[in-house]
């Protein structure tokens, strides 16, 4: 240290902070990272649902026979004699389109009758004298030819005339829409003063009789049903009643939206006070199924798209993944599953919102046991 130049000696001590400040700066950097933090997330285990052996769905009333009502011309709507909700009999006046155009229609059609009849008469007056005549050889056969050309003409012209009016006529009778069957309006689609076409419906009509429930079951389930099949049903609205109904028809293609089929359930014995749209809880066995239903709360519902969808729990790595589910049921505070989860997964039971797919996470129970489904 001696043997230095007294310069180098001078700046030495200025050296030595700048390399222990690269020193610690290389320290730093060698840090691990942080480890990332597990969400805390209230989580629930999907457990089978009571009683899943079998098929319980909802569903509402609907009549046999429900069919739009529509006049079968054009024209202009100058009556409602119903409203929705009104039972009617057959034959009973339901509206009526303004009735100048077909009067008028008809008007010219008996004129047009008349004049075809007047044609016909002196057509066949003129045959019978050339056929006279022709019979004394005054006229040519040509003539007798043409004259009884004429009178075929006028013969079609008259039936045709008449044919004309009976179809005004009938076109008269078409501006008043009547009931065909006994039966109730269910809905009204047309106001007076409005412009129809033809064919264009005025009313929702259910005929009366033979009553029967529509039924949406998930393709998982269909399998298991066909026509003919027991079924017991309720009605929520007439408390006690428990009735018998069979499957009247199967749907051959799924909805494409809900993705389920309709399946419509004919009533037995229909109760004295079932109404029209009430709705009902239909419920049996899905033979030669094994079940897989689980019951879920309500709060644990997602959605994946346009399908309903929920956050399970991951157990390798206690990360989330979002999985489509089907739903079998909804309950008053918890949903009936069949597809998608199995018993033994944990599933997010509250804050769907606020996770994400791949988020790592620290399941804890319900804090309060009626948190648990019913």
């Amino acid at each position: 240290m001696h043997g230095l130049p007294r310069m180098v000696r001078r700046r030495w001590p200025g050296l030595a902070l700048p390399a222990l400040v690269v020193i610690g700066l290389a320290g730093c950097s060698q840090r691990p990272p942080e480890a990332v933090s597990a969400v805390p997330i209230i989580a629930w285990q999907v457990q089978a649902a009571d009683g899943a052996a079998g098929v319980r769905l909802p569903g509402d009333v609907h009549a046999r026979y429900e069919m739009p009502l529509s006049f079968r011309i054009g024209g202009k709507l100058a009556a409602r004699y119903v409203s929705p909700g009104d039972e009617v009999r057959k034959g009973a006046k339901l509206a009526e389109l303004d009735p100048a155009d077909v009067a008028s229609a008809r008007a010219a059609a008996e004129a047009a009758v008349k004049a075809a009849e007047s044609r016909y008469a002196f057509a066949a007056q003129q045959l019978q004298r050339d056929e006279a005549q022709s019979r004394q050889n005054l006229i040519s056969q040509l003539q007798l030819e043409q004259t009884r050309d004429a009178y075929a003409a006028a013969l079609s012209g008259r039936e045709q005339a008449r044919q004309q009016l009976v179809q005004a006529r009938d076109q008269q009778g078409y501006a008043t829409l009547v009931a065909d069957h006994d039966g109730t309006v269910t809905s009204m689609q047309a106001d007076v003063g409005q412009v129809l076409a033809a064919g264009q419906a005025v009313f929702g009509f259910a005929w009366s009789g033979e009553r029967e429930i529509h039924v949406d079951v998930p393709e998982s389930r269909i399998g298991g049903i066909a026509p003919g099949q027991a079924v017991q049903v309720s009605l929520p609205a007439l408390p006690g009643y428990a009735g018998q109904a069979h499957v009247r028809e199967v749907a051959s293609a799924a909805d494409p939206q809900s993705r389920t089929y309709l399946v419509k359930l004919a009533l037995d014995q229909p109760p004295p006070g079932v109404r029209l749209g009430m709705t009902a809880e239909a419920s049996w066995n899905a033979t030669g199924q094994a079940s897989s239903a689980q019951r879920i709360p309500a709060s644990a519902l997602f959605h994946q798209g346009e399908r309903p969808a929920v956050w399970v729990v991951r157990p390798a790595d206690s990360t989330l993944e979002l999985r489509p589910v089907t739903v079998l049921r909804y309950l008053e505070r918890d949903v009936l599953l069949d597809g998608g989860l199995h018993v033994g997964e944990r599933i997010v039971a509250q804050g769907v919102h606020t996770v994400s797919v791949g988020e790592k996470v620290t399941p804890i129970a319900p804090p309060h046991a009626e948190d648990a489904p019913q």
